[in-house]
């Protein structure tokens, strides 16, 4: 699949997600082996101290390293996070918040990527490392 294949699947699965949806997340771009995922943080996603909730940091987090990992995962094989790890590094605040998920390996049965999270100011709010389970899409 070349980039804008890889690009147009991932907007249709998104989109198509009611989850993804809910969440508020949307697709910015795709290639292989990089993601950048974003929301518009507002009032719901925010904790009882008023700042981003590390739920919301952590699930865009994931959601960018597993379509990451998409990238690289051929047809008739799918993906699921098996351990998600997420340095929280600054305090996030309502406005835009964006995840660059990066894979560093896609195997036949196990990927790992990494996860940015940054504020519309450029600033890392967390750092986030993922172990991908890769196995046969049974539908």
């Amino acid at each position: 699949m070349d980039r804008h294949d890889i690009e147009a699947d991932l907007r249709a699965r998104v989109a198509s997600s009611a989850f993804h949806s809910w969440m508020g997340m949307e697709l910015v771009g795709a290639e292989p082996g990089r993601v950048e995922i974003s929301l518009e943080a507002a009032d719901h996603h925010l904790n009882l101290q008023g700042l981003l909730h590390g739920g919301v940091i952590a699930t865009l987090a994931d959601t960018a390293t597993g379509l990451a990992v998409r990238t690289m995962v051929p047809a008739g094989r799918r993906h699921v996070t098996v351990q998600l790890d997420v340095h929280y590094l600054r305090p996030g605040a309502p406005g835009r918040v964006t995840a660059v998920g990066t894979t560093v390996r896609v195997g036949t049965s196990i990927g790992y990527a990494e996860a940015d999270v940054l504020d519309a100011k450029g600033r890392l709010l967390a750092r986030a490392t993922a172990t991908v389970a890769v196995m046969a899409d049974h539908g």
